[in-house]
């Protein structure tokens, strides 16, 4: 889906102006702001109802404007990006001062990453910064893969939504430090962890049971213990487990859901919002392999179940 030039400038300028832009990318939909502009930023948070101890993922349209915000730039980060961006991959590194603190949650450190969707590429090149931009959601709700979920959880907060179609993936980015002396998996996506091994070798994996509030800044996003959650409540079962009392769904594996986890993850928030909008007591979802190529769908439903 292509934008007319007109409405395209206008988010530009919005963005430049200190507006709040929600835009789409290959993930999910995303909040944007000017990440040079702390004032815009800190709408940011206020519109989601986000803990400023959650930082925010900068989007940039190359790896040059990637290059032009951190201090280092290692090669593992140089082999990571010309694999995978534009794509569902965050890398964090040490900030240059031109990012503000609110950004990073006052940590010396960025989440940059490359959207590959085309209209998210076009804004950051229109409005010629790059652009922080979480979930356009209420913080801790389902994150929204289609305009209408912005418009239903936002509504006017924002001063515009610029509608790109359904994500394609559908999950948010796989979120990898590379700060320290080892790289540390902080969130995990649709990228398998040993494909990114077989480029950068060994990699940590952070722990997952997810940062209680009020514990200081987080290393990334998505690491509250609840996250991603559907307003009904919603149940991790195995196949063979007897559904809950009341009136509920399944999704089943190979059944409602594709047996594939790139496939899974591309629907798996859209049937979420669908089964939440009917008012059941609650959503049985089958648990997926605990398999790494499965491990950002895992990780997203687990978090999801946890109330």
């Amino acid at each position: 889906m292509t934008l007319d030039r007109a409405t395209l400038e206008c988010a530009a300028a919005l963005i430049r102006g200190g507006g709040l832009v929600a835009f789409p990318t290959e993930t999910v939909y995303g909040l944007g702001a000017n990440a040079f502009d702390a004032a815009a930023v800190a709408r940011i948070f206020t519109v989601k109802g986000r803990p400023r101890q959650s930082p925010l993922i900068v989007h940039v349209d190359s790896i040059e404007m990637a290059r032009a915000l951190v201090l280092e730039w290692p090669e593992p980060a140089d082999r990571l990006a010309r694999r995978y961006w534009p794509g569902p991959l965050t890398l964090v590194l040490p900030k240059r001062p031109s990012i503000p603190d609110i950004v990073t949650a006052g940590l010396a450190t960025v989440g940059l990453r490359v959207p590959s969707h085309p209209l998210a590429l076009a804004l950051i090149r229109a409005a010629g910064v790059p652009i922080a931009g979480p979930s356009a959601n209420l913080f801790t709700q389902l994150s929204p893969t289609t305009a209408e979920h912005v418009r239903l959880s936002l509504g006017n907060a924002v001063d515009l939504v610029l509608d790109g179609g359904p994500a394609t993936v559908g999950i948010e980015s796989t979120v990898l430090s590379l700060v320290g002396p080892e790289p540390v998996l902080l969130r995990p996506g649709v990228i398998p962890l040993p494909e990114i091994e077989s480029l950068i070798g060994l990699v940590r994996v952070a722990e997952s049971a997810g940062v209680p509030p009020g514990s200081g800044a987080h290393a990334s996003p998505g690491m509250h213990p609840q996250h991603y959650l559907p307003r009904t409540p919603l149940l991790l079962l195995a196949a063979a487990d007897p559904p809950p009392a009341g009136r509920g769904e399944w999704l089943r594996l190979g059944r409602e859901m594709p047996p594939e986890p790139a496939a899974y993850a591309a629907m798996l928030y859209a049937a979420l919002h669908r089964l939440d909008a009917q008012g059941l007591d609650w959503i049985a979802v089958e648990r997926p392999p605990d398999l790494p190529k499965w491990a950002g769908v895992l990780d997203r439903l687990t978090r999801a179940a946890s109330r």
